[in-house]
């Protein structure tokens, strides 16, 4: 990689990281998403009211219920008195739901709804309709309550509440715990309407032995009007419900935790989550112990060949078809003086008698048989033409000479 392109590939890195860097330590935009579920903390979530249930019911068994109302209600325990809670931006009962719910209120529990519109059968059945005033810009809505055993007092919402309130309820069953009220302002239309005479946005609604609660201002119930110094509207409101075990909606939510995996209904079965994880598990203990008991393959490393033999026949051949046998003899005598100089430490310029008594004492060998190799190289050096008997004769004497 030249220069330039180390500089390019440098630049590139560094841009990237600080990309990354400036994305983590950039602050998060606000979440205005309506979400009202338990453990969002968001503005619009409810995990301040949530956690703020045990202190408003002290003597309450508070129960987060992530299943529909059906499935709750259905299987309940008719002879213990409940409250059911449900928070929402809108909220819809289907046919069973509905069903359900209304058999729940009219054997004596509580049902306290705060959303910005009550549809389906439940609605119907108490003779409600709500609307909902859209003007071009938000303005401040002043909410309180009727009951003159809370201290008189308006509270104000500035953002993101729709002006729902009921413009229809059942007078004989039903009763006005609550307005609001809101300065004049052009609608969409461009048309002004005053809107400043106080709306019911809180009623009860009695149902056979017990009562529904609704109110039209979901909002106020979520962290950021609670914390906003609003929480004793709140307190008042929900005090209407009494001690009893209550039960937490938190599966009718905008803010709801929905899987889309296929193995949604799997894992909503309890045999077949459990036959999963066993599954899963035995085969990760499968995988475990099958890889301790085989190793992977150790590749068979061919020997390098000693190709030496081979080298001194193919050289050995090449000298026998020339016949150059005076050629032959004198390499085969320079090696065998430099095997002499190597192991005997002698010095072999002049090769004479004291050669032949000086090699046969450093090697042992007999005096006779040395001198007549010394012998033998001497009348082989003085020889001009050399003959293939020679050879032979000379290699047979050096080989003995060495054994």
């Amino acid at each position: 990689m030249d220069r330039r392109a180390k500089i390019i590939l440098g630049v590139f890195a560094a841009v990237l990281i600080t990309i990354i860097v400036t994305e983590i330590v950039r602050p998060k935009p606000i979440n205005w998403r309506p979400s009202y579920y338990a453990s969002d903390k968001i503005p619009f979530g409810c995990h301040v009211l949530f956690n703020e249930l045990t202190t408003l019911f002290p003597e309450d068994t508070i129960q987060s219920i992530e299943e529909s109302p059906y499935e709750t209600l259905a299987y309940r325990d008719q002879s213990q008195k409940s409250n059911y809670i449900f928070i929402n931006n809108y909220i819809y009962f289907d046919e069973e739901e509905s069903r359900e719910l209304l058999d729940y209120v009219s054997d004596g529990n509580s049902v306290f709804i705060a959303a910005t519109d009550f549809g389906g059968k439940v609605a119907d059945t108490l003779n409600l309709q709500v609307a909902s005033d859209y003007t071009i810009k938000e303005d401040t809505l002043t909410i309180n309550l009727t009951n003159t055993s809370f201290p008189k007092k308006n509270f104000l919402y500035a953002r993101g509440l729709n002006k729902t309130h009921f413009t229809s309820v059942d007078t004989v069953n039903t009763t006005i715990l609550g307005h609001l009220a809101y300065e004049p302002q052009q609608n969409v239309l461009q048309e002004t309407v005053d809107n400043s005479s106080p709306k019911v946005n809180f009623i009860k609604v009695e149902f056979g032995a017990g009562n529904f609660y609704l109110n039209t201002t979901p909002q106020a119930f979520s962290n950021y009007y609670i914390l906003r110094g609003n929480q004793d509207y709140v307190a008042h409101a929900l005090s209407y419900i009494g001690d009893k075990t209550t039960y937490w909606d938190n599966y009718k939510k905008s803010g709801r935790r929905i899987v889309d995996s296929p193995m949604r209904f799997v894992l909503n079965q309890i045999s077949l989550k459990w036959a999963y994880y066993l599954t899963m598990l035995g085969l990760l203990v499968f995988v475990i112990f099958r890889a301790k008991r085989e190793q992977r393959i150790i590749p068979v490393i061919e020997p390098l060949k000693n190709s030496s033999v081979e080298f001194a026949r193919t050289v050995g051949s090449l000298y026998y078809q020339h016949k150059d046998y005076t050629d032959l003899i004198s390499k085969k005598l320079n090696y065998f003086l430099e095997y002499i100089r190597s192991h005997y430490y002698m010095d072999t310029s002049t090769i004479d008698d004291k050669t032949a008594k000086d090699l046969a004492a450093k090697s042992g060998k007999a005096l006779k048989e040395t001198k007549e190799l010394i012998d033998f190289i001497i009348h082989l050096k003085n020889k001009t033409q050399h003959s293939e008997q020679d050879v032979i004769a000379l290699n047979k004497k050096i080989d003995s000479f060495k054994k």
